[in-house]
């Protein structure tokens, strides 16, 4: 199982920048990156040049307990409404049991 690599910004800066000028290919042997990162680096650097780049490779973490946080709020929120619908289907059958009882006596 292999490592994964990371690259600084301005690593990405450079091979973004060589790809105006390059050939893919050959971008690819000298860096030993494989198009589809070169190609993605490429669209996040036209799509936001000043911000390309920023993460620190954790931001996917920030967003993994964002997501698990969230689901927990949900899941909490289905257990107060099975608990509200419990005690209002207790409250009528208490209600019906007083009934009942008023009508036998």
């Amino acid at each position: 199982m292999g490592l994964r690599r990371r690259f600084t910004r301005d690593f990405k800066r450079k091979v973004v920048d060589d790809l105006n000028s390059r050939p893919v290919e050959e971008i690819c042997r000298e860096y030993e990156v494989s198009k589809n990162i070169l190609y993605r680096w490429k669209r996040e650097f036209e799509s936001n040049p000043r911000d390309a780049f920023n993460g620190n490779g954790n931001l996917w973490k920030e967003d993994s307990r964002i997501a698990r946080l969230e689901r927990k709020i949900g899941q909490q929120a289905m257990i107060i409404d099975l608990l509200k619908k419990s005690i209002a289907h207790q409250t009528q059958l208490r209600a019906e049991e007083k009934i009942k009882k008023r009508c036998i006596e």
